[in-house]
């Protein structure tokens, strides 16, 4: 089965930090660029990180947040330090299959996506 199954999140104070897990089946991460997107109430899915040869940050999580990934998991990971009651969202893990170096930010090219897990950061 072809899923992406997402882990972590919850409850922290401003200044804590997360981490979330994304784990791939029926696909081999290492073919695909993989993504994080975060949707806080009444706004749109934003464009979080990204990862394939390279990693791209959006810039409200640059220096703050970090992607990577371990292959032979088959995991992503976005490691959330220094967290603000902003950054409240649910965050979203993604996947497309990337031929290329360049990493998107739209959520439109990814094709598989995680089922979402809240991320709370009170003040």
């Amino acid at each position: 089965q072809v899923q992406l199954v997402q882990s972590g999140g919850g409850l922290v104070q401003a200044g804590g930090s997360l981490r979330l897990s994304c784990a791939a089946s029926g696909r081999t991460i290492s073919s695909y660029a993989m993504g994080w997107f975060r949707q806080a109430p009444g706004k749109e899915r934003e464009f979080v990180a990204a990862i394939k040869w390279s990693t791209s940050y959006a810039d409200s999580v640059k220096g703050r947040f970090t992607i990577s990934r371990d292959i032979a998991k088959n995991t992503v990971y976005l490691q959330m330090n220094s967290l603000k009651p902003e950054d409240t969202a649910v965050y979203y893990c993604a996947m497309y299959p990337s031929g290329g170096l360049r990493l998107s930010r739209l959520d439109s090219e990814y094709d598989l996506w995680g089922q979402g897990t809240q991320v709370t950061v009170s003040s």
